[in-house]
């Protein structure tokens, strides 16, 4: 088994974190961008780290009662291993965590493997940004995702947290030293994505 490790980011990881932004976007954020989501408080960002290289991370900005997922990037020699659905995850119960009510974000109208990622999670469409992808001039579509804050859905996040651990191993990667993930020292930490 590999061993793979769920942390926020900190800035020993940003040089990592750039190369695959790069190559997954073409460089969506330049370093003072990712500088600015590091400082600031309304920003989550997490990273999955192996042998200290980084094959995947996310983002979410907390603004007020929404987590606004900005991005979920997964090496492309990574995916379809499940972490993809670990970071969007994890970005969930942190959300949860922090009081949010629901979840939105935006995703090409062509991309398809995202799109069942997020309705698997939940996410139905919103809406239309018309053009959004100004590479492409691509539609974005505008997913939602409500009642983070119930019952029900923390019932769904356990049942989510077997599946993906599942999916890791059989693809040989297991979280290593699980500890809490609102532990206060959670950014050198792994953790155990059970909710309580």
């Amino acid at each position: 088994m590999n061993s793979i490790t769920l942390r926020t980011l900190a800035r020993d990881l940003l040089p990592a974190v750039l190369e695959l932004d790069q190559l997954c976007f073409g460089g969506l954020w330049t370093p003072e961008g990712y500088q600015r989501e590091l400082d600031s408080p309304n920003s989550e960002l997490l990273a999955i780290v192996t042998q200290e290289t980084v094959i995947g991370y996310g983002c979410f900005w907390a603004i007020l009662e929404e987590a606004h997922i900005t991005i979920v990037a997964v090496h492309p020699n990574h995916q379809r291993q499940g972490f993809g659905h670990l970071l969007l995850y994890a970005l969930l119960v942190r959300a949860r965590q922090r009081g949010m009510e629901r979840a939105t974000l935006e995703v090409r109208i062509s991309n398809q493997s995202a799109l069942s990622l997020y309705e698997k999670y939940g996410f139905k469409v919103a809406g239309t940004r018309k053009k959004y992808y100004t590479d492409t001039d691509e539609d974005a579509l505008i997913l939602w995702r409500s009642g983070l804050q119930s019952v029900e859905f923390a019932t769904l996040l356990n049942i989510w947290e077997d599946q993906i651990s599942d999916r890791l191993k059989q693809h040989q990667w297991i979280l290593k030293n699980l500890s809490e993930l609102n532990s206060p020292n959670f950014s050198n930490l792994d953790f155990s994505l059970r909710i309580q």
